[in-house]
């Protein structure tokens, strides 16, 4: 009878995620067809740009979040928790400068990250190693450094600082949330997830091949687990992008206390990819301070609106909640620290 109510209820499940996958290509990809007149039915232009905004997000993270959930995957069967723990620093602090280091090295955004870290923590890396991964492999990765030369090439020091201010940052920011959760575990986890998904090993196929078809199997099941949050946070994210007045932006940021609140939160609304965030940055660079672009630059990678979904659907609240108010203190004052400097 269990064996029957759950076949039942994951066979609803499915027919409700198919049916929610045609309505999204019919509503969004074929948008332009209900402007029809000789149908009597209008789109508003306003519905029109979210339509664009949204689909620009969601097409703009798809193949992090796939290249994330692969490496997910590929953690699950082929990474073993003894070697995490065997290469890892004994010393909590200690370990925080080779994750920011380890960072620096991945071409990883923050759509991609959040299924990394959650599953690299279930393997064994303590909690706020894995925050210190979470919050500098958006930014330091080598693809965002290039962007950001270009965007910024004729004032470099946009890039040193971006740069800078994430590595030190990150591992700041890792410390900080070690002291306040001491590795505890935070991670939410369904019972399905923690069992993982029973593959039939067929004495036929070679091992390898098995484990590839383990692999397959998690990719797909940790993808379409993300992508019901990331298609949330994007339509929010498009809703922002679409409605908020850039001319109450650029009427508020007038100092550098409110330009650095103000591209903060921008940041964190409009949920850009961290691999071209720079370009948008550039284009407020004879509006706002040079500090608060760099705010704009550094904050938005660590913690937006897309990701904030993701973090609340696979961390405890109280951890996220943390996160994000410790994020945010940290480099709002920094960025208010190097201004006063005169650094920025």
């Amino acid at each position: 009878m269990k064996s029957l109510k759950g076949t039942l209820l994951g066979f609803a499940k499915d027919l409700s995620g198919f049916i929610l996958l045609i309505l999204f290509l019919i509503l969004f990809f074929n948008i332009d067809s209900f402007k029809n007149e000789q149908v009597g039915i209008t789109v508003p232009d306003t519905w029109l740009l979210i339509h664009m905004n949204f689909l620009s997000i969601v097409l703009e993270a798809v193949p992090f979040i796939l290249l994330g959930v692969f490496v997910s995957a590929l953690i699950q069967i082929y990474v073993k928790e003894e070697i995490i723990h065997r290469y890892l620093p004994k010393n909590a602090y200690a370990a925080l400068l080779p994750a920011a280091i380890m960072g620096a090295i991945f071409p990883i955004c923050e759509c991609a990250i959040v299924p990394i870290v959650r599953r690299l923590i279930k393997k064994g890396m303590p909690l706020h190693v894995g925050v210190v991964f979470l919050v500098a492999a958006p930014i330091l990765n080598p693809i965002v450094a290039a962007s950001t030369f270009f965007a910024f090439r004729t004032d470099l020091s946009v890039l040193y600082a971006r740069m800078g201010l994430a590595f030190i940052l990150s591992i700041l920011i890792g410390a900080i949330l070690y002291i306040i959760f001491k590795n505890k575990d935070q991670l939410r986890w369904t019972k399905d997830e923690l069992v993982g998904r029973q593959v039939v090993v067929d004495p036929i196929y070679p091992r390898k091949m098995n484990r590839i078809k383990q692999t397959m199997y998690h990719a797909a099941d940790e993808f379409f687990l993300m992508g019901k949050y990331l298609i949330m946070g994007a339509f929010v994210a498009s809703l922002f992008q679409t409605l908020l007045d850039r001319e109450f932006l650029l009427a508020i940021g007038t100092n550098e206390w409110s330009s650095t609140a103000v591209m903060m939160g921008f940041a964190f609304l409009i949920s850009l990819c961290s691999e071209a965030d720079a370009f948008v940055a550039a284009s407020f660079n004879n509006t706002f301070s040079t500090g608060s672009l760099v705010a704009f630059l550094v904050y938005g990678p660590m913690l937006d609106l897309k990701n904030t979904f993701m973090l609340f659907a696979f961390f405890k609240v109280r951890f996220v909640v943390t996160f994000m108010t410790v994020v945010t203190v940290v480099v709002f004052a920094a960025m208010i620290a190097l201004q006063y400097l005169q650094i920025l």
